[in-house]
């Protein structure tokens, strides 16, 4: 569920409903036709392909990359089915009319918003080509061999060759997948077979395919409902099956001999999720199972796939551990010891229980560890404070530390894939909301930063980058980044779409997005308030904010708007606040919890609220939405009635329900007609408040 509220003023008014967020957040994909002009298409058989191969479809792209996640979300609970009785028959009934109801209403009010939503479009998909389709996407090398991901193939070209002859071994329309993308690619260590996911935007489980390389590509197996998996060996593949956003079991499966399949672990807690992972060396493949709070280790040895996993560290209420290896040392990071941060550990192989855990490094006071790496000699984190980012370097050599700051536009990165963990250089990307991706590289050897020109993109000159702190109710000081253009003259008079999330331990996602640039190019303020409850001071940031201490997010959220209007960057009718998932509790509180805020700032009006929902989402259900927006729109009738004035405000209440997508990030082309119609209700609400002797308002 994604809300844009617009206030002729703060407010956003989201009383009493709550959101789950799932605990990752991928860029949306680019899903353009497939050039085939400079590349030979290979042709390819398939066998044992189950029936299960045209249900499932996508997730975000490029992520073809190895990843853990260092935030401490679990797999969110979904209510268990009850018998059909009269009840639900009448709920079902209401669930229908509402929803009817509700789609006639947006009949009625899309055509206001057709025109700027044909103008944004045409801006989005011109800055799409200009930036996203000139960006290289990450590549993975395996000897003399690259394989990179785009436009929903994969490709394969020797390292010294130029990439327009490089050959397609995969193809996600020609296998019938035309609404899929590729969410994980996996090649075995002898090259000899590929794992393959495809999820659709409709659904949170994906599909994986196994293929046979070679000159004629096979598909040898066909997996359904697959989360994550990983090469122990040439030809014995693990992974996790997923359902009812719950991953609990984790199976071998062979392909060459005697094939076969089998159930290795269980995990027998419902509060805890399966993932699976490689050290960057191949020696261990790992069992992660992990709660909001916990986790517990398993080891595989890629020598002896075969053999039963062994047990790191028993799970120990409120530490949560990773593990990599480097010449028989396990590398342990975790949150074990004090202060409760990720700090950096060791222990051999042959005793790995904590008793025997001794500390490497440890992370300082609000740093958020974003990102690590592991590599022969050395280990790289990517760390965040104060909304900088950092590149830490770790040298088992020297036993020294570098810590480099990066770019102070830079908000986001993406770390590539670096199978050979004897590489001496580590390249990755940094990007921002306004910024594409750029990439850079980092020698060990030369123990310097180079930025990598991969291909031509243009240059963002007219954006300037400030970085704030707020002052919350506390005394706690809150980051806040901001982008505005250079040119802008008069900034309080400029409109402000402020940024939150909070929730979970997660950062606010500062990926580049098309729509970002083109407000900045039309004058607009971007603000994004990194609130306690969400990860970008370290999991202590996320603590402060969580459960009982919720408050204190709706407090830093009021600090950082009110900040940004005492230094001049808009002012309450002109700002508007976007807010996704759970950070729609922090959006509806700020109104509830701060009248007195609400009434300095605005004449005590309910804000115009733009609601986007999916018919399919498993995560907050229709009915909820329906039923809510019901009391809503009621509230801002009733409100205005009981302070009817001459030019009194009337907010617009739109719920728009789309038939397809999910909970998570969708296709660029569905995301595009998403994004141009807020950014268009937004335009209109916020020039009404600018001009309301211009206009006639009513509530829809």
């Amino acid at each position: 569920m994604k809300v844009r509220m617009c206030c002729a003023g703060l407010q956003n008014l989201l009383q009493g409903l709550s959101f789950s967020a799932k605990y990752y957040s991928k860029h949306n994909p680019p899903q353009t036709m497939c050039l085939y002009s400079k590349m030979g298409l290979k042709k390819w058989h398939i066998l044992g392909c189950s029936k299960s191969i045209c249900t499932h479809r996508t997730a975000p792209p490029g992520s073809i990359l190895p990843c853990r996640f260092f935030s401490c979300k679990e797999g969110t609970k979904v209510p268990s089915k009850r018998k059909q009785n009269t009840a639900t028959v009448t709920s079902g009934l209401l669930h229908k009319n509402l929803l009817k109801s509700e789609q006639k209403n947006w009949n009625n009010i899309s055509p206001t918003y057709r025109a700027m939503t044909k103008r944004i479009k045409e801006k989005l998909e011109e800055l799409h080509n200009m930036y996203t389709l000139n960006s290289g996407s990450p590549r993975m090398r395996f000897g003399e061999n690259v394989y990179f991901e785009e436009n929903g193939c994969i490709f394969l070209a020797k390292a010294d060759h130029a990439e327009g002859n490089a050959e397609i071994v995969f193809s996600v329309e020609d296998f019938g997948f035309s609404d899929a993308f590729i969410q994980r690619i996996r090649i075995s260590p002898d090259q000899k077979y590929m794992a393959i996911s495809l999820k659709s935007e409709n659904s949170e489980e994906a599909t994986c395919i196994i293929m046979k390389l070679g000159n004629l590509p096979v598909v040898e197996k066909v997996i359904p409902s697959v989360f994550s998996f990983e090469w122990a060996a040439n030809d014995v593949l693990y992974y996790t099956t997923q359902k009812n956003l719950k991953c609990q079991n984790v199976f071998m499966t062979t392909f060459t001999y005697q094939k076969h399949t089998k159930l290795v672990y269980t995990e027998q807690d419902a509060r805890f999720f399966v993932d699976l992972y490689c050290t960057k060396d191949r020696r261990f493949l790992t069992i992660n199972s992990n709660s909001k709070t916990t986790s517990e280790v398993w080891l595989v040895d890629c020598r002896h796939p075969f053999e039963s996993p062994a047990l790191v560290q028993a799970r120990t209420t409120g530490v949560i551990y990773h593990i990599e290896h480097r010449k028989d040392q396990l590398y342990i990071l975790t949150t074990y010891g004090e202060p409760a941060e990720y700090k950096l550990m060791k222990a051999p192989v042959t005793s790995s229980g904590k008793e025997n855990w001794q500390l490497v490094y440890a992370l300082e006071k609000k740093t958020k560890l974003v990102d690590f790496e592991m590599f022969s000699d050395d280990c790289i984190m990517f760390l965040k404070t104060a909304g900088h980012l950092y590149l830490n370097v770790i040298s088992f050599v020297s036993h020294s530390v570098q810590s480099i700051k990066l770019p102070t536009w830079a908000c986001e990165f993406e770390l590539e894939s670096h199978p050979e963990h004897t590489t001496s250089t580590c390249y990755f990307q940094l990007s921002s909301p306004v910024h594409p991706p750029k990439r850079f590289a980092y020698s060990f050897k030369e123990n310097n930063l180079i930025e990598q020109a991969v291909q031509e993109v243009p240059i963002i000159k007219n954006c300037h980058t400030t970085r704030l702190l707020a002052k919350s109710k506390d005394e706690t000081l809150v980051p806040i980044t901001v982008f505005h253009n250079k040119n802008s003259k008069e900034l309080h008079r400029r409109p402000l779409l402020v940024h939150v999330y909070g929730a979970y331990g997660i950062d606010l996602n500062m990926s580049f997005k098309e729509e970002k640039l083109m407000l900045i190019e039309e004058g607009w303020i971007l603000a994004y308030c990194h609130v306690r409850g969400g990860g970008e001071q370290g999991l202590s940031w996320h603590r402060d904010g969580c459960q009982h201490n919720k408050l204190k997010g709706v407090h830093d959220l009021r600090a950082c708007i009110m900040l940004l209007h005492q230094l001049g960057f808009s002012q309450p009718r002109h700002t508007a606040l976007a807010a996704a998932s759970a950070g729609g509790v922090l959006a509806g509180a700020l109104c509830n919890t701060d009248p007195a805020l609400i009434r300095a700032m605005v004449l005590q009006c309910y804000p115009s609220v733009f609601i986007t929902a999916y018919e399919n989402d498993e995560r907050i259900p229709l009915t909820g939405i329906l039923q809510y927006v019901q009391k809503l729109r009621k509230a801002a009738l009733d409100h205005a009635s009981r302070a009817r004035k001459k030019g009194n405000w009337i907010p617009n209440i739109i719920l728009d329900v789309q038939a397809n997508g999910s909970h998570c990030d969708s296709s660029w082309e569905h995301s595009l007609n998403e994004v141009a119609r807020h950014l268009a209700f937004l335009n209109r609400e916020l020039e009404e408040a600018s001009y309301p002797q211009h206009h006639s308002k009513s509530c829809k």
